[in-house]
């Protein structure tokens, strides 16, 4: 793993929210972006070399809905940057990490991305994201 890719956090109201994080960052966010796929809106925020991205959920159903309903807002994951995710799947497998999505899918901010389970890592989501390469 290379680095902290972003921290996620799961928001109620993105347009409140991206209004209180740009007071607090002193920096609008730079993108926005719909992910499909995992009934989510997305925006992303640049702290110095560091990125935060904040999540509402799209539909009732999603992930993201399900965690506010259960936890309220906050910190939802923490992504790690890696150079080949088909590799850190395997080798996480292997060192007794449970992954949800055994193949990468496209997530946000043009990445390939995979998760491993909260139980398998104390609780954390952990994100791993891969740059799509073209």
């Amino acid at each position: 793993m290379n680095k902290i890719e972003h921290i996620g956090i799961a928001v109620k109201n993105l347009k409140d929210s991206n209004a209180l994080f740009s007071k607090l960052f002193g920096e609008p966010h730079y993108k926005i972006e719909e992910v499909k796929s995992e009934g989510v809106n997305t925006s992303f925020f640049k702290v110095g070399e560091n990125k935060i991205e904040l999540l509402e959920a799209t539909n009732e159903d999603s992930a993201i809905a399900k965690f506010i309903d259960k936890k309220g807002e906050g910190i939802h994951h923490i992504a790690f940057d890696v150079e080949d995710i088909k590799y850190e799947i395997e080798r996480l497998k292997k060192e007794g990490f449970k992954v949800l999505n055994e193949e990468p899918k496209k997530g946000a901010d043009n990445k390939l991305v995979a998760f491993l389970h909260p139980k398998s890592a104390n609780g954390v989501l952990i994100e791993l994201c891969q740059d799509i390469k073209e």
